[in-house]
């Protein structure tokens, strides 16, 4: 639960924002010290949850990495992004 609530956390500051918006905060230094805290709080929760469980964290993000590359091939889904993108879904 600490987990989804430091997340919660991390997504207050780009809630409301614009794609434009949420990029421009990596220049303001005040901004992105704070995202940066709680993304250290996520990260920390998240670390802890695979030590408790015992899971090789790299291991799962390779294993991840190669499910998506099959899931999504880079020939079909590379540029695409959103639900603006005037190419129809695969």
């Amino acid at each position: 639960m600490s987990l989804a609530i430091e997340a919660a956390e991390l997504m207050e500051h780009f809630q409301w924002l614009t794609l434009d918006e949420s990029r421009a905060l990596a220049s303001d230094d005040r901004r992105r010290a704070e995202v940066a805290e709680e993304l250290a709080d996520v990260l920390s929760y998240a670390l802890a949850l695979a030590n408790e469980l015992q899971i090789d964290v790299s291991a799962a993000m390779r294993d991840k990495m190669v499910k998506n590359a099959r899931k999504y091939p880079v020939y079909e889904f590379r540029g695409r992004f959103g639900p603006d993108d005037p190419r129809p879904a695969q």
